[in-house]
């Protein structure tokens, strides 16, 4: 992964709104959410959650699908892995790591 999409990523998860936006997603799974239920589970306007959208989607974080009249947002998955796996890559310093690297990544 370049460093310049992992700064982007991280960036855009340094806000504490785009940060609850990302984690509903990721519990949301591949079904994803429309903007609507999203804005009503974290509790902001519609035109705030749109701005943090865009800043997510922006950063490769996030996909939009349009579904009839709704656009359905989810976590893109292999952009969340590929950023823990660089985040992982060198961790303890060459020596067997604690955490299984494949439990670190999501299935999903």
């Amino acid at each position: 992964m370049e460093e310049t999409r992992v700064v982007r990523a991280l960036s855009a998860l340094a806000h504490p709104m785009r940060l609850k936006a990302f984690r509903a997603l990721v519990v949301a799974g591949l079904e994803g959410m429309t903007p609507g239920v999203l804005q009503e589970q974290l509790d902001i306007p519609p035109a705030t959650l749109s701005f943090h959208l865009r800043e997510l989607s922006q950063a490769g974080l996030v996909t939009a699908e349009r579904a009839s009249r709704n656009i359905i947002y989810r976590a893109a998955f292999d952009e969340m892995n590929a950023l823990l796996g660089y985040l992982t890559e060198n961790c303890c310093a060459g020596e067997a790591c604690a955490i299984e690297t494949t439990r670190a990544a999501c299935g999903c």
